[in-house]
């Protein structure tokens, strides 16, 4: 199936070698096109062809969210003239809604967190609660304590699984400091912008979410 969608340029990778195409392999070294497997070829038209549209679409998110945000902005201008406040307070959320209210946009601006080395006083803490109690754990306690302080492939810590552990309750002091410690680990980084498309048919209906992901834009 064809698309009007067109695929930003792209380079073939090809290089003229004394009148001979060559590519260069993954080590860098220049090989004849001719002795490269057909597969090969293929697959290589293929990574670079949807690549193009991969950055096209990129680039067309780019320009759509500095034209979404420069309308909010604004209308946000707006209201403040009106009424001599600004949308959305000090953490930016706001909600623009259609007339009927079955269409709405949602900004939600959240904050970028990191952890300092309280958190590793924090899992001893913890680590010494579970040592002590060792049979008398919870399963499902002990999993909470792991999953905590487990990082993802970029080396981040999940902050729903952090929550998690400080919404578990226990009367040890230990358990308790390990909580406060984790709290004074915190510390704000910076902030991202988050803008959900909300919709639905009829008013008896819950709102059906669009998700574009705007926030790396």
């Amino acid at each position: 199936m064809s698309s009007e969608f067109q695929p930003a340029p792209m380079p073939t990778g090809v290089v003229d070698i004394h009148g001979t195409p060559h590519m260069r392999d993954g080590t860098g070294a220049f090989r004849d096109v001719a002795s490269i497997a057909p597969l090969k070829k293929l697959m290589d038209e293929m990574v670079r062809r949807e690549f193009g549209f991969a950055l096209a679409l990129s680039d067309q998110l780019r320009r759509f969210r500095q034209h979404l945000m420069r309308n909010l902005d604004a209308f946000d201008e707006l209201v403040a003239q009106e009424y001599k406040v600004r949308i959305g307070g000090e953490k930016g959320n706001r909600t623009y809604s259609s007339y009927d209210g079955l269409w709405q946009i949602k900004v939600k601006v959240q904050d970028r967190v990191a952890y300092g080395p309280e958190l590793q006083a924090a899992k001893a803490l913890f680590d010494e609660c579970l040592t002590e109690w060792a049979a008398d754990t919870r399963a499902e306690m002990r999993s909470i304590v792991v999953n905590a302080f487990n990082t993802d492939h970029e080396g981040q810590i999940a902050r729903g699984n952090i929550h998690a552990l400080l919404a578990t309750e226990s009367e040890d002091g230990r358990w308790l400091r390990g909580q406060q410690a984790i709290r004074d680990a915190v510390y704000v980084i910076g902030a991202k912008e988050y803008v959900q498309f909300r919709f639905r048919e009829t008013h008896k209906q819950e709102f059906d979410t669009r998700t574009i992901n705007l926030a790396n834009a």
